[in-house]
């Protein structure tokens, strides 16, 4: 195959496909006597693994997983694929506990607030088990904002800051940015709806499934570079 086969087979530009060699995320090419690349079907798969894992994993870690299936063991190179699976299986856990506790969390009531309900900045850091650098770090983002105390400014956070800061941690522990809550925040507290919580979710939800879908293509496309080298070798 020419560099512009393997472009259009792999769904990508020639210079990226050039760029993938110079990387090492394809082996070496073979060239004609008039210097001219010639691909073969292990340059393709490489390629395609590479595409799929990238949509997965990102492209840094992708070029690192497809070059250990050309240079080093099989069993070293399985274990990156391994760690990358196993790391979204984690998250679709985190996800799961998010779901059930975020859900409770936003059934709550919020309303009958009094002054005596708030607590502190160690109080609800210790029942979130977390630090409270945590909770002023949330504080400095515009996660959940507390009132500030007016004789000595001192954090104080009333139950409808407290159920903020309760949903901005079962969000985190399920993967959630603080740049992608910064934008979420402000409208859950607009809108006080379980349904922009579950969207939320689902949103992460289908990220994973299509993360996890482009490993299942990387791990075809892999399998076929790793037939191929074998019987190279």
């Amino acid at each position: 195959m020419r560099t512009a086969d393997v472009a259009r087979r792999a769904g990508c530009s020639v210079q990226h496909v050039r760029n993938l060699e110079r990387d090492g995320v394809l082996p070496p090419v073979a060239r004609t006597a008039t210097g001219y690349r010639t691909y073969d079907e292990v340059h393709l798969r490489s390629a395609l693994a590479y595409r799929a894992l990238a949509a997965g994993v990102g492209p840094v870690e992708a070029k690192g997983i497809v070059r250990a299936f050309h240079q080093n063991p099989v069993s070293q190179a399985l274990t990156l694929l391994d760690a990358a699976h196993a790391r979204l299986d984690a998250e679709r856990e985190g996800l799961r506990r998010a779901e059930e506790a975020a859900r409770a969390i936003s059934g709550e009531p919020i309303g009958d607030v009094r002054a005596s309900d708030s607590m502190g900045i160690s109080e609800l850091a210790t029942a979130l088990g977390v630090r409270p650098s945590t909770l002023r770090h949330w504080d400095a983002e515009a996660l959940v904002t507390p009132d500030r105390d007016p004789g000595r400014g001192t954090r104080r956070y009333t139950p409808a800051q407290v159920r903020d800061a309760r949903i901005v941690h079962q969000l985190r522990r399920a993967g959630y940015r603080v740049t992608t809550l910064r934008t979420l925040m402000p409208q859950l507290r607009r809108t006080r709806r379980s349904e922009d919580v579950d969207a939320a979710l689902a949103a992460r939800d289908a990220d994973i499934t299509a993360r996890s879908r482009a490993l299942l293509d990387a791990a075809s496309a892999l399998g076929a570079v790793l037939s191929l080298r074998e019987r190279a070798d």
